[in-house]
């Protein structure tokens, strides 16, 4: 009954090691970063000239609705939309996050994926802010 007990403290004491070894790998890789992420935030991003974060919002709700877009979540005080849309059986999630820079812009950057996945395909934020740029054109102009 002792051999036991002991083998089953050796069990546990084994897969502590290993869950910590574990770990620790995983948490040098965590905050890698390569060439191809600051590429993929480059397509991301994009600098507006204007400082009205509220009216940006309101644009790019539209944008996104326009877009196909079901708006899920937006929050004026993070300066964050989430929506979701269906293409061929899947579920695309994008978020789209304004912040100040400088004092005469505002950066926008939206972050699309597939489940779990970030859609790299420079031609999709291409598409999101070509859209977006006609809508703040036609914003401006005063045209509904």
């Amino acid at each position: 009954m002792k051999k036991i007990q002991i083998y089953k403290n050796i069990a546990v004491a084994l897969f502590l090691i290993f869950a910590l070894v574990g770990c620790a790998t995983t948490a040098n890789k965590a905050f890698e970063t390569s060439e191809s992420q600051v590429k993929l935030r480059s397509m991301q991003s994009r600098a507006f000239d204007t400082t009205d974060t509220k009216k940006m919002m309101q644009t790019i709700i539209s944008t996104m609705q326009d877009l196909n877009f079901v708006i899920d979540k937006a929050d004026l005080t993070l300066g964050s939309v989430t929506g979701t849309k269906f293409v061929n059986n899947c579920s695309v999630i994008m978020t789209v996050t304004v912040r100040s820079r400088g004092e005469k812009q505002l950066l926008v950057r939206a972050n699309a994926q597939v489940g779990i996945k970030s859609i790299d395909d420079a031609a999709t934020y291409q598409d999101f802010f070509t859209a977006l740029e006609k809508a703040m054109f036609l914003t401006a102009q005063q045209v509904d």
